[in-house]
């Protein structure tokens, strides 16, 4: 039977994929900073389901939750990296601390997990890494820089895990998710408490108070969890893979943009070489 260690359960993708794994009959340790969001889970699954608290950020909390994983289940056959959360703010409002805060939990959360699961499974030449990164990586909108920063920093991670691991018989995936209909726009988002006017046409649309997505995404939470277990479970585990047909479009059109580019510069960008 697989287990599962899944970050960030109590709402959302983190909590929708906690359920699709405990249906399906595997072991799931799910996590939250609050246990009391994830009751019903451990009731419903007495034997197969793990309540623990946990706040990425807190190596103390990440060291037990694993231990704790270990002790019950044996082994962590599954990481999944869900916990995070959004922050907006033009590039000049953002206030240092709540940027490191959010780095902290975007970033060097999911690394402090990864190390603490890879003994294991690098013991039993076996495991798979899922982390949830976004389109925003890719598709950097006004007013979400920090946070697109965080999921990019944690997709390069990803890349060079992956051939560092899969000799090892360790997957690696990077998931890019586009909008789904979870509390990620609404109560996990968070802002700069400064606004200048001066970006009022570009990231100022986008703070909480004038954007109206929040409850109105296409992204249904429950197929996309399918999608991951597919994808963990396939023959040939994707390195990287996309959420929802926003994501799929945005994808196209980034790469079909950043082609041309590139082709526009190609003579310049090459032609920087010694000649003699």
């Amino acid at each position: 039977m697989t287990t599962w260690l899944i970050t960030g359960c109590s709402t959302g993708l983190g909590r929708a994929l906690a359920q699709a794994v405990l249906a399906k009959g595997d072991n799931a340790v799910v996590t939250a900073r609050d246990t009391a969001t994830l009751q019903d889970l451990a009731a419903e699954f007495p034997t197969t389901a793990l309540a623990v608290a946990l706040d990425v950020t807190e190596q103390s909390q990440v060291d037990a939750a694993v231990r704790q994983a270990e002790e019950r289940f044996g082994s962590v056959d599954v990481l999944v990296n869900n916990a995070g959360y959004g922050y907006r703010a033009a590039i000049e409002e953002g206030d240092d601390a709540d940027v490191r805060t959010l780095f902290d939990t975007n970033v060097f959360g999911p690394v402090a997990m990864i190390k603490a699961v890879l003994p294991g499974m690098r013991s039993r030449r076996s495991g798979a890494i899922v982390n949830i990164s976004s389109i925003g990586a890719r598709i950097c909108p006004p007013g979400s820089g920090y946070y697109s920063a965080t999921k990019a920093a944690l997709e390069g991670i990803s890349g060079s895990l992956k051939k560092e691991l899969e000799p090892l018989g360790i997957s690696v995936t990077a998931v890019e998710p586009g909008g789904f209909r979870t509390d990620f726009a609404g109560r996990s988002l968070t802002q700069s408490a400064k606004a200048i006017d001066d970006y009022a046409e570009t990231a100022g649309k986008r703070r909480k108070e004038n954007d109206t997505i929040h409850g109105t995404q296409q992204g249904n939470p429950d197929k996309a969890a399918e999608v991951i277990i597919s994808a963990v479970e396939a023959e040939q585990t994707p390195a990287f893979l996309l959420l929802g047909a926003d994501a799929v479009y945005a994808y196209d059109a980034v790469e079909e943009a950043m082609r041309a580019e590139v082709d526009r510069w190609r003579e310049h960008s090459a032609g920087t070489g010694y000649t003699e």
